[in-house]
């Protein structure tokens, strides 16, 4: 599960629940990947890849800066 189905599931399920547990966590994420894949909808791009990874590049290069520090001390 990646991009738009993440973001749908983070919005509409996980961010309006209330989980005491994993177990309970796990329930919700499979029940609502069960009505996902019982009617899908088309996500529909509205920026082409350039302006999307044109936009990513900043914080994908902070990441890496991070990650490199963190791996050197």
């Amino acid at each position: 599960m990646r991009g738009p189905r993440f973001r749908e599931l983070t919005v509409k399920r996980l961010r309006r629940g209330r989980f005491t547990s994993v177990q309970q966590l796990i329930d919700a994420i499979d029940l609502w990947t069960d009505r996902w894949n019982d009617d899908p909808k088309p996500f529909i791009w509205h920026k082409t890849a350039e302006e999307i990874i044109t936009k990513v590049k900043p914080g994908n290069a902070t990441h890496n800066q991070i990650t490199e520090s963190a791996i050197h001390h």
